[in-house]
């Protein structure tokens, strides 16, 4: 079970975790909540049903990594610039961004939130590790945690197709990048094993 996950009965996921582990986890968990940023709850008092429908932003973030979590729903690479189409798609992200971002950045930090509690919530072994348990639901928030950290981390390596991460491979040891690229992999390899467990 070591550095992997494994199904575990009642549909949920188990992977054995050594205290370093651990702590990278929690602290790229925490980035990622801080990269998203705080909810807006609102005014307090205000109705739960105007906070249900309230607008977002209308323009992507300016960030990389955040513009990756929250991509525009229309448009392209294939969309020529400056053109009519590109104009209609730019409107028609905004609007859609406008009612959904708010939803979106709500669930993804939920479910980095489920990753800080699931690690909190452990007991480390006599050598300092851990054998974490997850029910199936957070077994389905740790993959969208794992995806996202991903997503950011690849942005900032600059990885923008598959084949990208080849060059990873290749760095030498003193590359400053490297405990990044050494992180990249590793969620790779978590989010692959998780995802095989909440196969049927």
């Amino acid at each position: 079970m070591t550095g992997h996950f494994e199904p575990i009965s009642g549909g949920g996921a188990a992977i054995a975790l050594d205290e370093v582990e651990l702590s990278i986890l929690r602290s790229l968990a925490v980035q990622l909540l801080e990269l998203i940023g705080p909810g807006d709850s609102g005014p307090e008092g205000e109705d739960p049903l105007a906070r249900l429908f309230a607008e977002g932003p209308s323009e992507p973030p300016a960030d990389p990594a955040l513009a990756r979590l929250f991509p525009d729903a229309y448009g392209g690479p294939d969309v020529k610039p400056d053109s009519a189409e590109e104009n209609e798609a730019r409107e028609r992200s905004a609007e859609f961004r406008r009612f959904t971002e708010n939803d979106l950045r709500t669930r993804k930090r939920e479910d980095a939130l489920a990753v800080v509690r699931s690690l909190d919530s452990v007991t480390a072994a006599g050598d300092g590790g851990a054998v974490l348990k997850l029910r199936p639901e957070e077994s389905r928030q740790w993959l969208g945690a794992l995806n996202d950290l991903r997503l950011a981390i690849g942005t900032r390596l600059e990885i923008a197709a598959d084949d990208d991460s080849e060059m990873l491979f290749r760095l030498p040891d003193d590359d400053p990048r490297k405990p990044m690229v050494m992180a990249y992999l590793w969620l790779g390899g978590l989010q692959e094993t998780l995802v095989e467990t909440l196969m049927p």
